[in-house]
This record gives structure tokens, C-alpha cells and sequence, in this order.
């Protein structure tokens, strides 16, 4: 067994997750113990997790953590109207503060998200009920036991990203959907010694 997948513990006794520690941060872990993996039914927090994912593309999920204040801020706290209506103006003021990942394709990927998931809200009555069919309207959860058997996509996944493109979502491939299924519950991943594994199973 590598470095990576032993299990490591902070100083609480609690067994977690090996990527927990990889952020190198209190807040690293605080996402892992607090977040991650639990069941989400709010379009807030969904329309979050897309901009988030969709902003780590090429980069460590610990850079996107350590903005995530930044982004907040700059798209109105994750008000997927008022991300909607942002103009050329909006997107370019954006790009100035080095609290985003200053990536025009990103931010200008954002707004075109935003717009796309009041479209999906519209036809479904909420995203949270679109994107839950994709896995039978509960979360799936897997019994690994080393975070090297943590599949980088899944088919769930693969199809959920071919339905978001051809809705005109960018920055939504399945590696990035499989990541945004992970964080917002969709799909428990934590290994079965990881002492949320049980808490985000009830």
C-alpha cells in the first residue's frame, strides 16, 4: 500500500479518509468531516458545487477551497439569478480579483451555467429533482476500503454529463460530474473505516 492510501488520523481518533490530509489544512479537513459526501436537496448549494467544480478543472481541490470565500463574494453568494444576469462588465471585474481562478473560459463558463440551470429549474421544478434521477433518486453508496479504488467516473456520471452539454452546461465532464456527485452526496466514496462513511449513510 502507497503513502497515499494509508489511513491517517488527527489527533481526535477518528479514522478518515487518506485525502482528507492532502489539503494540508484544518479547513481541508473540516470539508471532508463536514461536507463531502452528504446528501444535498438545495438548488443553492447545488448551483455552488457547479461553479466550484467546475472552477478546480486542472487544478488542486485545496486552491478552490482556499477561494471559495472569494468566490462567494464575487458571484453574489451562489444566487444563480443574479449570476445570470452578469454582462462582459461583471465577468471582467471578476478576472481582476486573484480571489477567483482568473480564468476567462471559467467565469464566462459560470454565467452560462447559471443560465442553463434556471432552464432545468423551469422544466423540473428544481435542479436537486433533475439531478437526482440520474441515480434513482438516492445516493449510491460504494464499500471501498483504499481511496486508490475510487473510480475517476462511473456511469451515472457519464450520462449525467452528456444530458448537462447538450443543455448547453460547459465545464461538465464526467470526471468533473463524478467529483461534484462525491461532494454533494450523490455517491458516498468514503472508505468503510472513514468514520463518516456510516454518519452520511443515515
Amino acid at each position: 500500500m502507497s503513502d497515499k492510501d494509508k489511513k491517517v488520523q488527527r489527533n481526535d481518533g477518528k479514522t478518515r479518509c487518506a485525502w482528507s490530509y492532502a489539503g494540508m489544512s484544518e479547513a481541508y479537513i473540516d470539508y471532508h468531516d463536514d461536507e463531502w459526501g452528504v446528501p444535498v436537496y438545495d438548488d443553492k448549494t447545488f448551483f455552488e458545487f457547479l461553479i466550484l467544480e467546475g472552477a478546480q478543472a486542472g487544478l488542486s481541490w485545496a486552491t478552490i477551497l482556499n477561494k471559495r470565500e472569494g468566490y462567494r463574494e464575487n458571484f453574489d453568494d451562489f444566487d444563480v439569478e443574479s449570476v445570470a444576469r452578469f454582462d462582459k462588465r461583471r465577468v471582467n471585474q471578476i478576472l481582476k480579483d486573484p480571489c477567483v481562478v482568473r480564468n476567462k473560459l471559467k467565469v464566462n463558463s459560470a454565467v452560462k451555467n447559471a443560465n442553463a440551470f434556471i432552464e432545468v429549474q423551469d422544466e423540473f421544478g428544481s435542479f436537486s429533482d433533475y439531478v437526482w434521477q440520474f441515480v434513482g433518486g438516492k445516493p449510491i453508496v460504494n464499500k471501498w476500503t483504499e481511496m486508490i479504488q475510487v473510480p475517476a467516473t462511473s456511469k451515472e456520471s457519464d450520462a449525467l454529463a452528456k444530458d448537462l452539454k447538450k443543455r448547453g452546461f460547459s465545464f461538465v465532464g464526467s470526471t468533473i460530474m463524478y467529483a461534484f456527485m462525491q461532494a454533494t452526496g450523490m455517491v458516498n466514496d468514503h472508505t468503510v473505516d472513514c468514520f463518516r462513511y456510516k454518519e452520511c449513510n443515515k
